[in-house]
């Protein structure tokens, strides 16, 4: 393949040479992953940055909804917005519906936005593993924005974070114990929560249930990324457009504080560097799996431990012990 005039084609803003991009970079073949990584280097060296913002929520809080209803509101200004969105797979048959693109059909449809459904296939944490590289070839192909839609299965969803610059919890209005449901972890990474559906009948409940996670943030330590009255909770409804203006405003505010006072950048390379490591991880956990003596080591102790002759973590340590000795 050549990763040169894909690249090439990608910053020219071809919205199927990006499409094919982001199909190099989710494919585990190894002869993919070398061309995936010399693609997203190349496309590296433009520069361009997007204003990158993750997006969750438990399911039916109306993430797609109001993705579509924001992104048509960023389209309208002038802004071409790319949304990522990841749905979960079977872990049985490791399928997905990626539905997302037929949920957001207006969006779809409009010439400066860019909608990506991707399986979550076996990654914990919200994303897909190669969510990352994605987001970097939607800069590289001059998007202004970049919506990362996270599974929406609750209090796992962090792993988002570590690839945007601010990120959105999408909350319900009477949803029950939802202070409980979303978890202090989730909550303390938020920059803003958005009460949806704040609109008819449930106008007065949304109001209730801002005012009680406006308190809950009161509570929560204070962050060094944030000025004065950061994180916030906000009321929008995606069916009416209601309060899209104000919380753009607010995504604004916080993104240009950060820039004016160097948090932006320090926190791109902090997650640069959290993302090498991580590759390290998945390399020597590939290669642990790919050595052949190992492998039968480990199909052994598997055996041993299935059978309740070993526990897990005596076999764990033998095989680790044994690829330290380099056996």
């Amino acid at each position: 393949m050549d990763t040169g005039d894909l690249a090439q084609r990608v910053m020219a803003g071809e919205r199927r040479a990006l499409a094919r991009a982001i199909t190099l970079v989710e494919s585990a073949r190894a002869d993919h992953r070398a061309d995936a990584a010399a693609l997203v280097g190349e496309v590296a060296k433009a520069g361009r940055q997007a204003l990158r913002i993750g997006l969750s929520g438990t399911p039916g809080v109306g993430k797609s909804t109001f993705i579509e209803a924001f992104g048509l509101f960023l389209v309208e200004r002038g802004l071409k917005v790319a949304v990522l969105a990841v749905d979960p797979s079977s872990a049985r048959s490791g399928g997905s519906i990626l539905g997302d693109k037929t949920r957001m059909e207006r969006l779809s449809r409009n010439p400066s936005a860019f909608i990506r459904p991707s399986p979550s296939q076996t990654q914990l944490g919200g994303v897909a593993r190669r969510s990352r590289e994605a987001v970097a070839l939607c800069e590289g192909a001059g998007f202004d924005v970049v919506l990362v839609e996270t599974v929406g299965v609750g209090q796992s969803e962090t792993m988002v974070a570590e690839m945007v610059d601010l990120f959105l919890l999408l909350l319900a209005p009477a949803g029950g114990d939802e202070l409980q449901g979303v978890k202090r972890g989730i909550m303390e990474i938020a920059d803003i929560l958005l009460v949806n559906k704040a609109d008819g009948a449930l106008l007065d409940v949304a109001r209730r249930t801002c005012a009680d996670y406006s308190g809950a943030l009161r509570l929560l330590r204070k962050r060094a990324q944030d000025p004065e009255g950061f994180p916030k909770a906000l009321m929008v409804s995606a069916v009416e457009g209601a309060g899209l203006e104000q919380a753009w405003a607010e995504m604004e505010t916080l993104s240009g504080w950060r820039r004016d006072h160097g948090l932006w950048e320090a926190t791109r390379a902090e997650q640069a560097r959290h993302w090498f490591e991580e590759e390290v991880r998945h390399g020597l956990l590939r290669r642990l799996t790919e050595n052949t003596s190992l492998a039968e080591k480990m199909a052994a102790l598997r055996e041993a431990v299935t059978t309740g002759q070993r526990t897990p973590a005596e076999a764990a340590e033998e095989v680790l012990s044994g690829f330290d000795r380099g056996e």
